[in-house]
């Protein structure tokens, strides 16, 4: 493929470790963010220390603060920004792109309020004229690692497959491989979903428990993230790919994990303010777990391990006590739907 112009939308640690990806394959980097000192950094410097304390990018990859100026002739956008200003963002786009592009995105997360998912967004507020249909990059990465160049599988899924395709010609090289698919649903809903089941398997450490905890709540938080996805209109398959139990296993068992790290400070008693305060970054799994526990109630799906976090986070439940009253009432077949 000829050099292509991608602009990277969010300069948090994985919107840089992608930008860092393209630029390695030759591509024309615009990495675009809302924050003057950070992007005057990433131009001056080429570091992004908030993130990375000790990478220094590629001087090819150039910062943006001015949007129109970023997406300027640009053969593709990668949304990589927090769930909660998806739609603002998409709104800006639509305000000043002018030509049709491929459009991508990277994050993980389902709207609140709406409950919908983050492809939804951006064909809500972005006119089908200027853009493909959305690609979703989504699967077991953890940016600390990708940023190093270290092995990487994920997936990218359109219900375009040549959209998809795209994708996956444009990132893949020898330490970062996309393998694609055309269920959205089941990617998206994956990728967001996990991060509640993360934040429980680091509450089950802080609390204190070994590795048949872990084991059990990958698992049964797998099952019912299926079910869950389903409902919703998702291959079941999925679930046992990259952007299903991978992503779930890497995020689930890593202090990379910003959700399994949440979930530790929880186990261990410590505030949700505090947590959220002393991360300095989002925490996509709090704001999911209270959309997956409406939309359990709304579908009628059962989802115990969502509920328990949904009522430790938002109703002032004991975590130890949440999860005793599991083990104590699950008594279900392990096929049961």
């Amino acid at each position: 493929m000829t050099k292509q112009k991608i602009a990277v939308l969010g300069p948090g640690s994985w919107g840089t470790a992608l930008s860092q990806v393209l630029n390695d394959n030759g591509h024309e980097v615009r990495l675009w963010g809302n924050v003057p000192e950070q992007i005057e950094e990433i131009n001056i410097n080429h570091t992004n220390l908030h993130y990375f304390k000790d990478i220094v990018l590629d001087a090819n990859i150039k910062a943006y603060t001015d949007l129109e100026q970023a997406l300027k002739d640009v053969d593709g956008i990668v949304f990589v920004v927090p769930t909660k200003v998806t739609r603002l963002v998409a709104k800006q786009v639509a305000n000043v792109l002018k030509h049709k592009v491929v459009m991508m995105h990277a994050s993980k997360g389902l709207e609140p309020e709406t409950h919908e998912r983050l492809s939804v967004i951006l064909e809500e507020e972005i006119p089908e004229n200027l853009r493909s249909d959305i690609v979703v990059i989504s699967g077991p990465s953890h940016a600390e690692e990708t940023i190093v160049r270290d092995i990487t599988l994920i997936t990218a899924a359109s219900k375009d497959l040549k959209a998809a395709q795209y994708a996956q010609t444009i990132f893949s090289n020898h330490y970062f491989r996309l393998y694609t698919n055309t269920d959205v649903i089941g990617v998206e809903t994956a990728g967001a979903l996990k991060n509640i089941i993360a934040v429980g398997a680091g509450a089950l450490k802080g609390l204190g428990y070994g590795d048949n905890a872990k084991a059990a709540i990958i698992t049964r938080g797998l099952a019912e993230i299926t079910r869950l996805g389903v409902k919703m209109g998702a291959n079941p398959h999925t679930y046992s790919g990259l952007s299903g139990v991978g992503d779930l296993i890497v995020t689930g068992t890593s202090i990379h994990s910003r959700n399994w790290r949440a979930g530790h400070a929880l186990g261990k008693g410590e505030k949700l303010e505090d947590i959220e305060k002393n991360m300095g970054m989002v925490i996509e799994g709090i704001s999911t777990t209270k959309v997956a526990y409406e939309l359990a109630n709304e579908l009628d799906v059962y989802m115990p391990i969502t509920t328990a976090i949904y009522r430790s986070i938002y109703e002032g439940a004991d975590i130890k006590e949440s999860i005793l009253d599991i083990m104590s009432k699950e008594m279900r077949a392990e096929n049961e739907w």
